[in-house]
């Protein structure tokens, strides 16, 4: 099989721009075949032949299904996140910064890859459980929860917070927020609107800090 896409110069090797453009037309393809039919349906006879290039291009780029996968999640996650994703921790009070954290999280969970990549995953990782670790490795979670987590310790320290667990708490938030919403947009309930989210991430921000409090004696 020929190489059908892969522009190729005057002696036959690819510019380095035509190579990142190849693999990025590879990844195109293997996000739609993932999120339409699946992880396991998806085979790299399905992705090569679909981009039209020779299986040794692909593993040229990509040592297997698990890899392709691997870089079609942090793709998905890097395209969600702002271009300043540190400055999101910065400057306000705690409840702020929660906040904005909120919003922005909410707005990401709900778009259309990031809608799909969660149902592939409810849908597969019983059958394959390295794309938890996959996710795990490459979602913008883990970040959040150790930033998050980090700022509870500091607010604890001062004496703002009551936070015996900050990793355990910060989890909890991630979840507060997301959770049902997400659920909602994928059908279980009306979808949320945007005036709705705003007072959902409002109101989670609110009980969650609450409970940080801690008892009042």
């Amino acid at each position: 099989m020929n190489d059908l896409t892969e522009p190729v110069r005057r002696g036959g090797r690819p510019s380095k721009e035509q190579a990142q453009q190849l693999g990025e037309h590879i990844l195109d393809v293997a996000t739609e075949l993932f999120l339409a039919q699946g992880y396991g349906t998806t085979s790299i006879e399905a992705v090569a032949q679909q981009a039209r290039v020779a299986k040794r291009t692909f593993y040229h780029r990509f040592a297997d299904k698990a890899a392709l996968f691997a870089a079609v999640v942090h793709r998905i996650v890097e395209r969600l996140q702002p271009p300043e994703m540190a400055r999101l921790y910065e400057g306000g009070s705690c409840e702020e910064v929660l906040l904005r954290l909120a919003k922005l999280m909410l707005r990401a969970a709900l778009t259309p890859n990031a809608l799909a990549l969660n149902r592939l995953l409810l849908a597969e990782t019983a059958r394959f459980p390295e794309l938890a670790a996959v996710v795990a490795r490459e979602g913008a979670a883990v970040e959040a929860a150790k930033r998050i987590a980090q700022m509870l310790e500091i607010e604890t320290s001062a004496g703002r917070l009551a936070v015996e667990k900050p990793a355990f708490a910060a989890q909890h938030f991630l979840q507060m927020v997301i959770g049902q919403p997400q659920r909602r947009a994928h059908g279980l309930g009306q979808p949320m609107t945007d005036g709705e989210l705003d007072r959902w991430a409002e109101d989670t921000v609110d009980l969650f800090l609450n409970g940080c409090r801690g008892r009042q004696r």
